[in-house]
């Protein structure tokens, strides 16, 4: 079963993502509300989630700061980074996202990505 962390300070954002990959045979092994929260967590898991979805715009530590740090603990992480500022889709897959989606996005598109992802070395 693929394992995944929700990264996102919006709870019923957390809550849905959590819901909708349940249903679909996911397990959120974490959640983090806020960047500081994701690398302290990430830093402490005993088993690494398989992807990480990742929102950019949190308090405390964007979503491209979150990723360096948590890349430069395990350069092989999948982030699939969220945003609805799509300004950002450049800078977030230059630093090491490995797929971008656009909020406000539908679920199934959710689902492709980490689909795509999962099967990326």
């Amino acid at each position: 079963m693929t394992s995944i962390m929700v990264v996102d300070d919006e709870v019923f954002i957390v809550d849905l993502y959590r819901d909708i990959l349940k249903l679909k045979g996911y397990e959120v092994i974490a959640t983090a509300y806020d960047g500081d929260e994701a690398v302290r967590k990430y830093q402490t898991m005993e088993k690494r989630p398989d992807i990480i979805i990742l929102d950019h715009r949190m308090p405390n530590k964007n979503g491209v700061e979150t990723m360096v740090e948590i890349l430069a603990m395990n350069k092989n992480a999948k982030i699939l980074f969220v945003s609805a500022d799509i300004m950002i889709e450049k800078e977030a897959l230059k630093n090491g996202a490995r797929g971008f989606l656009s909020k406000p996005f539908r679920m199934d598109e959710l689902v492709e990505s980490i689909e795509k992802l999962r099967h990326e070395p």
